[in-house]
């Protein structure tokens, strides 16, 4: 029986070294596969069953489950279960079928995780109508001739890597605009200019954690963070959002974390503020825990309806929140830039790290972003984009409003961003809408896709920041019609 080999393996001596409870099972549950006694295939018992069997907290459970699933070994079948994965290879000799021809380009388990799991193709949140995105907010004949004068002017020092964290002048701008608009205290010295918030967030990883430590990551959670932190061989400890943010209870504060992922300001995907008790829980959990908060403040400076809300790190008085930011949503994503805010004590070590692992370069595209910023073309870019994104946001929620009606669907994140969460209820299923509506031409993400073990959440994501304003108009309706008739066929 699964459950009397998991409890003898767990409490073997090799098994009970010092590790975290949900990391023994891990292991155990992983060694299982990897010798056959698992098999591909074998569905798992449910993990109330299999913590009842164990005698283990069902969120201990959990979350072995939840690392396997992200990992690339188990896999989740939505109404039917958990699975062993079909393509988990088994060690030699415990194989209880023929073996097959080496693959030998098999990915490692690592490489099939990133490949094949919580894919940004599945989960990118783009434009809901057809046709290409549309960055029509964006000044492009402008911007061309800036960067067209700054490669004039380009000597043989722009044209090398920088060992600096950046452009002077531009990390300048960017502790201006953060002091001002994010109330950040921060100095220029604190800023690295990055390739963008994946290479900052993977950055922090590799600098800030051992491989194996814990991680803290919402739940529903951000694809790009789930990548980078397997990436760097992390434990993903989900820990569920609700509408005032991050909401760690005493479970969660039982896996003490090295690193705290969050993206408080407007939770991606759901949308979701955090309110000021939950951002002081989380500073004081860092600080007694000794752990990093990573916040991610990726779309702040859309803020549609009431005041702006200040960032995470402003209440910091630990010095314990690393702040990324990205200049992808005002200018255009391609463009592959962002910015890492670190702790003064950490700024030496962080710039020596990101110039040995990255060869930070492009000093003639930073110049030109430099000089945008200081002429004040970023502010009227930003203005000229808040008010075509505020517009298109606007017929958006007014094709939505009729679903509002009687209670069964609400819209969460509304007032900041480039996407909204249309939340519904639970007994719809938000991955076939999503099917549905994608037959129809129409892009939009199941929020249940986003859950790493939460089985709760119904909804989708609906992207319009990119979407051009006819499109909406044209297309909004269907999408009205095609979520009331998934409504209406359940009340039926």
């Amino acid at each position: 029986m699964l459950s009397e080999y998991l409890l003898a393996e767990i409490h073997r001596a090799d098994a009970a070294a010092d590790l975290p409870l949900h990391r023994r099972l891990y292991e155990v549950m992983r060694r299982a596969i990897l010798e056959g006694k698992l098999s591909a295939g074998d569905r798992l018992p449910s993990s109330r069953d299999l913590a009842q069997d164990l005698g283990l907290s069902r969120n201990t459970v959990v979350a072995a489950i939840s690392q396997l699933t992200v990992e690339g070994y188990l896999v989740s079948r939505v109404g039917s279960g958990t699975y062993v994965h079909e393509q988990v290879p088994v060690a030699q000799g415990h194989a209880k079928a023929p073996r097959k021809a080496v693959n030998p380009s098999r990915l490692s388990q690592r490489g099939e995780a990133l490949a094949h799991r919580f894919c940004a193709t599945d989960l990118e949140i783009q434009p809901f109508t057809p046709g290409p995105a549309d960055f029509s907010a964006f000044a492009v004949a402008l911007w061309q001739r800036l960067q067209n004068k700054h490669w004039r002017q380009a000597g043989p020092s722009m044209l090398d890597y920088n060992d600096s964290g950046g452009y002077g002048p531009l990390r300048r701008a960017v502790a201006d605009y953060l002091r001002i608009f994010r109330s950040v205290p921060l100095d220029a010295d604190q800023v690295l200019i990055t390739s963008g918030t994946q290479q900052s967030m993977e950055l922090c990883a590799h600098l800030l954690a051992d491989h194996g430590e814990t991680v803290w990551i919402e739940d529903p959670a951000y694809w790009g963070a789930v990548k980078a932190f397997t990436a760097a061989g992390l434990c993903l400890h989900p820990v569920r959002v609700d509408g005032d943010g991050m909401a760690p209870g005493p479970e969660d504060e039982r896996q003490s974390p090295r690193l705290i992922y969050i993206t408080p300001s407007h939770q991606y995907p759901t949308g979701a503020v955090m309110s000021l008790p939950r951002r002081q829980q989380l500073l004081a959990t860092a600080a007694r825990c000794q752990a990093w908060i990573l916040e991610d403040d990726y779309d702040s400076e859309f803020r549609f309806t009431g005041p702006p809300i200040s960032s995470l790190c402003g209440l910091d008085q630990s010095e314990r929140v690393l702040y990324l930011g990205t200049f992808s949503k005002v200018l255009y994503p391609g463009l592959k830039l962002g910015y890492l805010v670190v702790p003064k004590g950490l700024v030496s070590a962080f710039r020596r790290a990101h110039y040995d692992l990255n060869r930070p370069g492009q000093m003639p595209l930073q110049s030109a972003l430099a000089e945008f910023i200081e002429m004040g073309h970023f502010a009227s870019s930003l203005r000229r984009a808040r008010q075509t994104y505020a517009e298109r946001r606007q017929v958006l929620l007014d094709h939505l409003k009729p679903l509002l009606r009687g209670g069964q669907a609400r819209i969460e994140g509304a007032a900041q961003g480039l996407h909204l969460c249309l939340h519904l209820p639970r007994h719809i299923d938000d991955r076939a809408l999503a099917q549905a509506l994608a037959r129809d031409g129409l892009t939009v993400r199941p929020l249940s896709a986003y859950c790493l073990q939460r089985d709760d959440l119904r909804g989708l994501a609906i992207g319009y920041g990119y979407a051009p304003l006819a499109s909406i108009r044209r297309h909004g309706a269907l999408l009205c019609q095609r979520v009331a008739e998934a409504l209406d066929a359940h009340a039926a």
